[in-house]
């Protein structure tokens, strides 16, 4: 069956038509390398600046000098990671990551722990925020930098990314952040929110894949992940994706233009969700229930007594896109680290749906998945002969 109802917008969202025709010039008549000093190079470049001071006005940055373009959010996060920690030479010193980052960041700062540096990995709490007071109580003398992601994209919840920062900065250190999932989704000002560099991915906004961004204020120093020509004032060579990043700078103006409207669509058709599933299915919890604040577009849910890999392939069959935790590690058996991290029991978090909402998604088809979700959960649950001593466990903690 060909999927009806998709539903895991946080994984990837649709390139929009709109996207689609603004790209398409730079691929069979604008087609110039925009580092030639020809017409066609010329009009190239005049795109590509075009398309950056779109995004540096969409985040807020003093300067569309202060962002360069990368081929999507893991380049970014690594160049981030590692550029910053290494800047000057530098072989030592103290990172900080928190637990639940998305493995973008987590492996580069797996790597720098490989390389002359100590990492910490900074848990969050239950609510599935990282708080500033332990923050303040990890940071060091030697610390030199500081990554958590703004918005969760498995459980959806938003980071204190300006007091987070602030604290990072009292210290000396510098702070980045992860915003692939915040961008065009909330109000996000990289000035406001005081971070020193920032993450962006340009598939999670309708643009197209293989497109992405990192702000770098002013004045910060970073190691070139890339080297070679030179490009991006010599801080990521390579030639660059003029008709990408032209489709990435008009994705975000779109999402710019229309947040006004679409986030409260999304916010409550998100909470339809959670109180139709919740409602329908016994024992089903919405994770990280009691954050102080939520993107408008994820639900995160634990369905005991089932297999998240199991509900999935049901919903597949049934035309239903979905997630059973971070769309990067849907074919590992692990649980997601992300659900650990707040404290949700391992038996618990391999039964997890992430359910993310989007631009095309409507009332029928939340009401769809949660009519298709309920006699799958029955029938999953009736073949697990461990669900009747999970069900009087369930029962006697609710007493």
């Amino acid at each position: 069956m060909d999927t009806t109802v998709y539903l895991d917008y946080a994984a990837t969202t649709p390139t929009d038509q709109r996207v689609v025709e603004a790209m398409l010039p730079f691929f069979t008549e604008r087609y110039g390398n925009a580092n030639s000093l020809y017409r066609l190079g010329r009009d190239a470049a005049r795109a590509l600046e075009g398309a950056r001071e779109q995004v540096a006005s969409s985040i807020g940055a003093a300067a569309p000098e202060e962002v360069f373009f990368t081929s999507g959010g893991t380049e970014s996060d690594n160049t981030a990671l590692i550029g910053l920690a290494t800047a000057g030479g530098r072989s030592s010193g103290h990172v900080i990551v928190s637990e639940f980052e998305h493995h973008a960041v987590l492996e580069p700062a797996a790597w720098l722990g490989k390389h002359g540096f100590e990492v910490t990995e900074l848990a969050p709490r239950p609510d599935g925020a990282v708080h500033p007071d332990d923050l303040a109580a990890a940071l060091r003398d030697d610390t030199v930098l500081v990554s958590v992601m703004h918005g969760n994209n498995e459980i959806g919840t938003v980071q204190p990314i300006a007091e987070l920062a602030r604290v990072t900065h009292e210290r000396g250190a510098l702070f980045h952040t992860d915003a692939a999932q915040t961008l065009g989704k909330i109000d996000l000002d990289v000035v406001a929110l005081g971070v020193d560099a920032a993450s962006f991915s340009g598939h999670k906004v309708y643009g197209p894949k293989g497109t992405g961004a990192l702000y770098l204020k002013r004045g910060v120093r970073l190691a070139p992940y890339l080297m070679g020509g030179g490009q991006e004032s010599r801080r990521r060579s390579g030639t660059q994706n003029v008709a990408g990043n032209v489709g990435f700078a008009t994705a975000l103006a779109l999402m710019d233009a229309e947040r006004q409207a679409e986030v409260p669509r999304l916010t409550a058709l998100r909470d339809r969700l959670v109180e139709r599933l919740t409602g329908a299915i016994e024992f089903a919890q919405l994770n990280a229930a009691d954050a102080p604040e939520r993107l408008p577009h994820i639900a995160n849910f634990v369905i005991p007594g089932v297999e998240g890999e199991a509900m999935l392939l049901h919903l597949d069959a049934a035309g239903i896109a979905v997630s059973t935790g971070s769309a990067c590690s849907s074919g590992s058996l692990k649980p997601s680290h992300v659900l650990l991290s707040i404290g949700c029991p391992v038996e618990f978090a391999h039964g997890s749906l992430r359910v993310s909402l989007g631009r095309f998604t409507t009332e029928a088809n939340v009401d769809y998945l949660v009519e298709q979700l309920v006699p799958i959960v029955d029938r999953l649950r009736s073949m697990n002969p461990l669900y009747a001593k999970t069900v009087a466990a369930l029962r006697g903690a609710t007493h």
